[in-house]
């Protein structure tokens, strides 16, 4: 057989096909409403939503894959949609619930984890665990909604609504431990480190630059006046001026202005001195 000849794979006439596998639905991103995680399930994306609920999704820390159903805020405030909730998941079969929160948490949205679903090698196996696992949650947001109920008799009038059908955001959730940052990534946690090292060096840099700038500044002048345990306080006065100069060495005479005298006369306090004296009288003579 020469080089150029080809081998053909010759298939038995009673060999099965392989099945195609069925293409899994692409899941919307995350919305900043959403919970990003719910029980031990941490939510990857939307795949339906109405107004009873939401579908997402998930997967728990072990790999294992999962369709998450959860309550809107509105349908979660209705305790007749919330009995509707927990009898719709009682008749999924028991293999199917993964896990589910309590119904007795009366400020929490109620939600439900359907599997097990395998992960995507391709097949068609692992697909169809997946649309299952959708399907089922679905059932579960229609029966709170109720919009799979034959209807009896003829059409009349408007059609039946929901008060609370005009709430559709996500019902309330709490997350407990915190999901930073288990959440995070491996790019995402180096990216963290170095980012709080580099805010680190910055402000250690500041924190030089300004002792070297202020090192050798001169002292604050008049000096801070710290008053004693009496309640008074002593402040220092330096005067700026040299005083005047009031006589030369070696006895020479001054060149220089005199000082004026300043008058020795008494300054009068208002108080006579003596009964002649001027300002004596009438005390009220001195206003």
């Amino acid at each position: 057989m020469t080089a150029t000849e080809s081998h053909t794979e010759v298939r038995p006439a009673d060999a099965p096909e392989e099945t195609p596998a069925r293409l899994i639905p692409e899941a919307l991103p995350l919305m900043p409403e959403d919970p990003p995680r719910v029980g031990e399930f941490w939510l990857r994306g939307r795949l339906g939503a109405n107004a009873a609920g939401y579908l997402y999704t998930a997967a728990d820390e072990h790999g294992r894959e999962a369709v998450v159903a959860m309550m809107t805020e509105g349908s979660a405030d209705d305790a007749a949609a919330r009995d509707r909730f927990v009898t719709a998941v009682d008749e999924v079969p028991g293999d199917a619930v993964l896990a589910h929160n309590d119904s007795d948490d009366d400020d929490l949205a109620l939600w439900v984890a359907i599997g097990p679903i395998r992960a995507d090698d391709g097949t068609s196996a692992a697909a169809d665990e997946r649309l299952i696992a959708e399907r089922r949650g679905e059932d579960v947001l229609s029966a709170v909604l109720m919009d799979r109920i034959p209807h009896t008799g003829r059409f009349r009038g408007p059609d039946f609504l929901h008060y609370w059908e005009g709430r559709r955001r996500p019902g309330l959730f709490r997350i407990w431990p915190l999901p930073w940052p288990n959440s995070l990534r491996a790019a995402s946690r180096w990216a963290l480190i170095l980012s709080l090292i580099t805010m680190a060096i910055i402000m250690a840099l500041a924190v030089f630059l300004a002792w070297l700038l202020f090192r050798n500044a001169e002292p604050l002048e008049p000096e801070p006046v710290i008053p004693t345990p009496t309640g008074t306080a002593t402040v220092t006065v330096t005067p700026t001026t040299p005083p005047p100069n009031t006589g030369s060495p070696s006895g020479s005479p001054s060149t220089g202005p005199s000082p004026t005298p300043v008058p020795t006369t008494g300054i009068p306090t208002g108080v006579p001195s003596s009964p002649g004296s001027p300002g004596t009288g009438d005390p009220g003579d001195k206003f």
